[in-house]
C-alpha cells in the first residue's frame, strides 16, 4: 500500500507527486475493460415447427394476436372486470413493488463505480493522568473537519460484473410481473365462466323443476281420476324433490366464485355482487384460436423470459465470483482542518491532507474464494437447467390446452345434439302418457335424461370456454410483447 501524507512527504510530494500517483491511476484505467469471468451468450433452444394439435377447426395455425385475448368472448363485463383486476388486484401490486426494489438494487450495485464522498468532523477534549509522565494531568481540546474520498478501479470487472446481474434479475422480476399479470386475467376469466356456468345450470334446474311439478300435477290428476297408480305419483315426487336437491351445491359454488372473483379483482364480495347477480349468456365455444408456432413462445411466455434473465445474472456472478480471487485497486485521500482552539480552526495553517493508491490482494482465505466460484458456477448450471425445464413446461401446456379446447368443442356439439333429442323424447313421453299410451316410467327416464345433458351442455360449454382462456394463457396471451414494457403500467 502506497500512502502520501503532507506533513512527512512533503518536501517530496511537490516534486514527485505527478509522477508517481498518476501512473498507477491511469494503468488501472487502461485495464479497466478487461472482466474477467464467461461472458453471456442466450441459450439456442430447439422447437418443433408446429404443434401436434394442429390442424383442427377449433385451433389453426396462424400469427396469434393474443395481447387482448378475452375480447374474442364478446363479453363488455368481461373486458371490464379484466380491468379491474389490473388495477386493484393486490398480488399484481404487490409484484409491482418488487419491480421496484430489483430496480434500485441496480443503483446499488452502480454506485460501487462511483467515488465515495464522506464528509466528517469531531470535537475531542481529552484530559491525562496526572501522574503521566509525558503530559501530567493536561487538558487538550481539539476540533477536526475532513472531506474523505475513495474510489475503486474496477479493474478486473468485479463491480461490472455485479451491475449486469443487477440488471439481469431486474429484468428477470418485472417478466415475474409480467407473468403473474397473465395467470390473473386467466384467473379472472375462468373464474368469471365458472360463475356463469353456475348461473345457467340454476337455471337450467330451475326450469326442469318447474316442469317437473306439471308432470307431477299431471300425475296426481290422473291418479285422483283412477287413470294412474299411487306409485306413478311417489316417482314424480321423487323425481321433482332430487332435482330440488340439487339447487343448494349450485348455490354454495356460485358463492364460492363470486368470493374468489371479487379477491382477484381487490374488491369485496358484496361490491361485486350487483354486478353480477344476475345469469349472463354463456360465452360462444365455436372460436376458432390461432396458437401460431412453437417459437413464439421464447418472446410471449414471461416465465421463459424470466427463466433466461435468472440465467443472465447466474453467469454474471460467475464472473463477480472470479473478479473476486483478484487484485483489488483502489484510490483514496482525506483532506481536512484541525486545531486545538476552534478559532485557528479555518487558519492557513490548519490544514491536512492525505491520498494514495492501494492495492489488496486476498491470496488465500482458507479456499473460501475458490469454494464460492464452484458455488456460483453450481448456481449457473442450476439456473441452464431450470430455463430449459420451465421451456418444456411450456411446450407440453400449449399441446394439452389445444387438445383439450378441440375435444371439448366436439364434446359440446354431442351434447346440443343429445339434448335436442331428449327434449323431443320428452315431448313425446309426456304425449303419449297422457294419452294412456305408454307408461309412466317413460316420462321419468325422459326427464331425468333431459335433466342430465342439459346441466352437461352446460358444464361443457363453461369447459370449452375456460379450455380456450387456458390455451391463450399457455400461449403467454395478455400483453404485447412488441411494445415497451414498464412496470409503471400498474
Amino acid at each position: 500500500m502506497w500512502l502520501f501524507n503532507k506533513h512527512s512527504f512533503r518536501p517530496r510530494l511537490r516534486r514527485w507527486y505527478h509522477a508517481w500517483f498518476l501512473p498507477p491511476l491511469f494503468t488501472a484505467l487502461l485495464f479497466a475493460g478487461c472482466a474477467v469471468g464467461p461472458n453471456y451468450t442466450p441459450p439456442e433452444a430447439t422447437l418443433p415447427l408446429s404443434w401436434n394439435g394442429q390442424p383442427d377447426p377449433g385451433s389453426i395455425r396462424g400469427d396469434a394476436d393474443i395481447s387482448r385475448w378475452w375480447t374474442v368472448f364478446n363479453d363488455p363485463l368481461l373486458n371490464d372486470l379484466i380491468e379491474q383486476a389490473r388495477q386493484g388486484n393486490l398480488d399484481l401490486k404487490t409484484a409491482y413493488a418488487r419491480v421496484k426494489e430489483a430496480r434500485a438494487q441496480i443503483g446499488v450495485a452502480a454506485s460501487q463505480d462511483l467515488p465515495a464522498i464522506e464528509p466528517g468532523g469531531q470535537a475531542i477534549v481529552q484530559r491525562t493522568s496526572e501522574h503521566d509522565i509525558a503530559s501530567g494531568g493536561s487538558t487538550d481540546t481539539q476540533y477536526t473537519l475532513n472531506v474523505g474520498v475513495s474510489w475503486e478501479a474496477d479493474v478486473f470487472g468485479r463491480i461490472r460484473r455485479s451491475i449486469e446481474a443487477a440488471k439481469a434479475d431486474y429484468e428477470s422480476t418485472e417478466e415475474d410481473r409480467i407473468d403473474l399479470m397473465i395467470s390473473l386475467y386467466a384467473d379472472v376469466a375462468t373464474y368469471y365462466f365458472d360463475l356463469r356456468t353456475y348461473q345457467a345450470g340454476l337455471d337450467v334446474t330451475v326450469k326442469n323443476i318447474r316442469s317437473q311439478r306439471k308432470v307431477l300435477e299431471l300425475t296426481e290428476s290422473r291418479f285422483r281420476n283412477g287413470l294412474a297408480s299411487g306409485l306413478d305419483v311417489a316417482q314424480a315426487q321423487s323425481v321433482l324433490a332430487t332435482s330440488e336437491a340439487e339447487l343448494p351445491p349450485l348455490r354454495i359454488q356460485l358463492s364460492q366464485s363470486f368470493n374468489t372473483l371479487a379477491i382477484l379483482l381487490g374488491r369485496r364480495p358484496e361490491d361485486l355482487r350487483k354486478d353480477l347477480i344476475y345469469s349472463g349468456a354463456l360465452p360462444e365455444f365455436d372460436i376458432t384460436a390461432q396458437a401460431g408456432v412453437p417459437i413464439d413462445l421464447l418472446r410471449q411466455r414471461p416465465d421463459i423470459r424470466s427463466s433466461e434473465r435468472q440465467l443472465a445474472a447466474a453467469v454474471a456472478r460467475v464472473g463477480e465470483a472470479t473478479a473476486n480471487m483478484y487484485p483489488v485497486f483502489s484510490l483514496s485521500g482525506v483532506i481536512g482542518l484541525v486545531a486545538k482552539d476552534f478559532g485557528n480552526l479555518f487558519k492557513v495553517g490548519s490544514y491536512y491532507y492525505s491520498a494514495g493508491p492501494s492495492l489488496v490482494w486476498t491470496l488465500y482465505k482458507g479456499g473460501q474464494l475458490r469454494s464460492l466460484l464452484k458455488v456460483a458456477d453450481a448456481q449457473a448450471e442450476q439456473a441452464l437447467y431450470q430455463y430449459e425445464q420451465t421451456l418444456l413446461n411450456a411446450l407440453a401446456e400449449v399441446e394439452v390446452a389445444i387438445v383439450t379446447y378441440n375435444e371439448q368443442r366436439r364434446r359440446v356439439e354431442a351434447l346440443m345434439r343429445a339434448v335436442a333429442a331428449s327434449r323431443k323424447t320428452l315431448d313425446l313421453a309426456i304425449s303419449l302418457y297422457k294419452d294412456g299410451l305408454a307408461d309412466f316410467q317413460n316420462v321419468l327416464d325422459a326427464q331425468r335424461s333431459m335433466l342430465d345433458n342439459e346441466n352437461q351442455l352446460v358444464t361443457a360449454k363453461g369447459d370449452a370456454a375456460i379450455s380456450l382462456v387456458s390455451l391463450y394463457k399457455a400461449l403467454g396471451g395478455g400483453w404485447d410483447p412488441n411494445e415497451p414494457r414498464s412496470a409503471d403500467e400498474t
